[in-house]
């Protein structure tokens, strides 16, 4: 195993989840509005409860980020699947304590090799608020190419921002 594996989420991730979100609420809340003060383990809980159901219809495929030891780093995932033009948005986020150690990158390779391996999509999308510099960063570091900026295409805390659209291609 290298610097992390992905794997499906269990139950008993619940917990380690919403650790991992409370560490980061500074780092992440920024970007990801689910990762707030408040985030409580209900909140974990029912996301874990979530996921499942979603994979079974092939509507999203999410995956808990582990460490060699088997610490819970973060999550990742693919989801806005569009099936008609065999695309997804990958998703991913790491604790604040597990970050600039290249765990982001490795789970976003795996993500990648999932989807091109058990999925017909064809392309992933990464979608990074333009001031998320770290996020860029790891899409780079991943292989995505960058393709532009978006005006407008995110809404984060309510606001609309620009962003950086990334994208991995089967076969490239």
């Amino acid at each position: 195993m290298g610097v992390c594996s992905i794997r499906t989420y269990e139950h008993e991730d619940a917990e380690a989840l919403w650790a991992a979100a409370r560490e980061s609420v500074g780092e992440v809340s920024r970007w990801l509005p689910w990762c707030h003060a408040e985030y409580s383990m209900a909140e974990a809980v029912e996301w874990i409860r979530s996921r499942a159901p979603l994979a079974a219809e092939r509507r999203e495929y999410t995956f808990a980020i582990l460490g060699s030891d088997g610490r819970f780093l973060g999550g990742c995932g693919l989801n806005q699947i569009n099936r008609i033009h065999r695309f997804a948005n990958l998703g991913y986020w790491v604790r604040t304590s597990a970050t600039r150690h290249g765990v982001a990158t490795e789970a976003v390779r795996q993500v990648a090799e999932f989807a091109f391996g058990n999925t017909d999509l064809v392309r992933l999308e990464i979608v990074c608020a333009v001031g998320n510099d770290p996020s860029q960063r790891v899409a780079e570091r991943a292989g995505a190419v960058r393709e532009g900026v978006l005006r407008h295409r995110l809404l984060l805390h309510g606001q609309p921002v620009d962003a950086v659209m990334y994208s991995l291609v089967r076969g490239a």
